[in-house]
Formats: C-alpha cells, structure tokens, sequence
C-alpha cells in the first residue's frame, strides 16, 4: 500500500517533553549588534580615563593593558583596538565595571556642585553682604575671619579699580581650600 499524502506526518518523532528550565532564550541578530555597540561605548569611556582613574574601575590584566594600548594608539589603529576592546568586554561581566565609573562620574558631578556653591559664595562676599562672612565663617568654623576680609576687601578694590582679579582669584582658592578641610 502506498503513503498516502497525510502519512508523513506519521514519520516525524513525537516531540518530547522539555523541562522548562532547558528553554532556549532566542536574540535577535540586532539585540546582539546593539549589545555590542554599547560594550564598544563602554571601552570608549574607559579609554578617554586617566591612570588614576583607570585604577578605580575593576578590569582585569588583559582588559587593562588593551584599553592602556588604546591610549597609545592614534586613527585606524584606535578604532580597531576600541573594536577589540569591546569584543573583550562582550565576553566580561561589566555589571562592576559600570558601576564603577558611574561612581567615578557621579564625585565630579558633585566637585562641580562645590565649586558652583564657591563661586556663589565669593561673588556674594564682593558684591558686599555682610550676611555671607557670616555664612561662610558658619560652614567653616576654622576660617581666619582677618584674612578673609582681607581677601575680599582687595578683591572689591580690584574690581572698583577695573584691575586683573588677583585677589579675586585668590579668595576662590581660599574658600575652596577651606571647603576640603572642612
């Protein structure tokens, strides 16, 4: 008797039951280029980082004398070894890497805060608020009052005078040495 038409499917196995935990999780070919572009911005990042910099993120030996090459390197040869870079970060946990350089990002968001805050504080010293000597000497209890009243006397001469900021410059530097002992 010959296979009717309907009977191929009588050859084909029974599907077996799979355990739910063998599941098989499909990516796209795009999900994967994406994932790659951004480990390749990731390298980018840490290759534009200083040494000291460098030394507070977690990267292993080979991880760090790439991106130390990339430092070196100038053109084509950069944007192959940043390619390289990311294919060794595809293949690394970057969890604590990004972690760190968030970190490492976020302290000069807030050294920027603190110098904004300085720079507020010294135009408002200048421009003659009595209240602000007092503010200050409230922030930073161990301020030299006499000093800074010297600062900011020869900085509104200078100013009245239209004179290079000298002493402008030397308040700045006064303050913000006070706001990193405090």
């Amino acid at each position: 008797m010959a296979k009717q038409p309907e009977d191929w499917l009588d050859d084909i196995p029974a599907p077996q039951d799979e355990d739910e935990d063998d599941e098989i999780i499909w990516v796209s070919k795009s999900e994967i280029k994406r994932d790659a572009e951004i480990r390749k911005k990731l390298g980018a990042e840490l290759v534009k980082l200083s040494k000291n910099e460098l030394e507070r993120i977690p990267l292993d030996p080979q991880l760090l004398e790439s991106i130390e090459l990339a430092q070196k390197i100038k053109r084509e040869g950069r944007r192959r070894q940043l390619q390289f870079i990311g294919k060794l970060l595809r293949v690394r946990d970057v969890e604590p890497i990004t972690e760190a350089l968030d970190k490492l990002k976020n302290r000069h968001n807030q050294q920027v805060v603190v110098l904004h805050k300085l720079e507020d504080l010294r135009v408002r010293l200048v421009e003659g608020d009595d209240n602000v000597m007092e503010e200050v000497v409230a922030l930073f209890p161990h301020t030299d009052r006499q000093q800074l009243r010297t600062l900011v006397r020869n900085a509104k001469k200078e100013r009245e005078s239209n004179k290079p900021p000298k002493a402008f410059r030397q308040l700045f530097q006064f303050l913000k040495e006070l706001s990193e002992t405090a």
